[in-house]
């Protein structure tokens, strides 16, 4: 694609851009501290509704105060859209489908009860204090996180049905140990396999226990394997944190098509859409 097609036409369109997408600015630095403020604030608004007393007395000051903010962010979300180089590609990355569903909660109120409460989506919003902070490290330690996570995914997801396998077989020996014993709780074998999520997991509910020595004896074994266990995904996490951590430096700096960050410094196209970088 030709560079002259993808760099901003409009001048205004490229002033917005850095208005609201990067933090570099006093301006654009400003600009994402009153939304955070904005936030933090509808998200309060929406937590204060759900106490009976507060909503008795300020329910309509409440709902007044909901669609002001409701208003707000429509308004910076389609500025959003409007500003970006690539407007569906922005709508469907992360942050993009974060901003639509914090405003479609108090509209959906309108037709379908009980749904306005999940405007408390907006908190997710908060993730863009990493942009306001502006500290690559922040940005970097971010990434290496979810990089981290992503490159352990395989490994994670076996594990996770090594260990479900592991409590589909104790939970079962649980039930015929236990399920013959008078006024026992082991009625069925997912009670059992409850019971054995709980214990190898070193919850203890306490609303379930064993009454025979055999049926003791298996739980101290899913307890004392449920601590072996849980360093399991601790050591992969952390391997793959390690390598991710090695990787080179990343900028802060906003992908103009999809609003992405954490590219490389030498980095001239996007690293999720293949937009070119300004």
């Amino acid at each position: 694609m030709d560079e002259k097609e993808l760099k901003p036409t409009n001048g205004l369109k490229q002033k917005v851009w850095e208005l609201i997408f990067e933090a570099e600015t006093k301006t654009g630095k400003l600009f994402d501290i009153i939304l955070l403020w904005l936030i933090f604030f509808s998200v309060l608004a929406v937590a204060l509704e759900t106490v009976d007393a507060i909503a008795f007395k300020y329910g309509e000051l409440l709902t007044i105060v909901e669609w002001a903010f409701t208003i707000i962010f429509t308004i910076e979300y389609l500025v959003r859209l409007w500003a970006s180089r690539k407007p569906l590609r922005y709508a469907t990355s992360f942050f993009g489908v974060i901003d639509l569903l914090s405003c479609l909660p108090t509209y959906l109120a309108v037709i379908f009860a009980h749904t306005k409460g999940f405007a408390v989506i907006r908190v997710f919003r908060f993730l863009r204090v990493f942009r306001v902070l502006k500290m690559v490290h922040h940005v970097r330690g971010a990434n290496v996180l979810i990089d981290g996570l992503r490159k352990s995914k395989a490994k994670i997801t076996v594990f996770f049905f090594s260990v479900a396998v592991f409590a589909v077989i104790a939970g079962t020996l649980m039930y015929f140990v236990e399920g013959s014993e008078p006024d026992t709780n082991f009625t069925s074998i997912p009670m059992g396999i409850y019971y054995a999520i709980v214990s190898i997991t070193t919850v203890g509910f306490g609303d379930i226990s064993p009454s025979t020595d055999l049926g003791r004896f298996i739980t101290s074994f899913m307890v004392l394997a449920g601590y072996a266990i849980i360093a399991v995904p601790t050591g992969i996490v952390s391997s793959a944190l390690v390598k991710a951590d090695n990787q080179p430096d990343e900028t802060s700096d906003a992908c103009p098509g999809c609003g992405v960050h954490g590219h490389l410094s030498d980095a001239k196209f996007c690293r999720k859409c293949g937009d070119m970088l300004d």
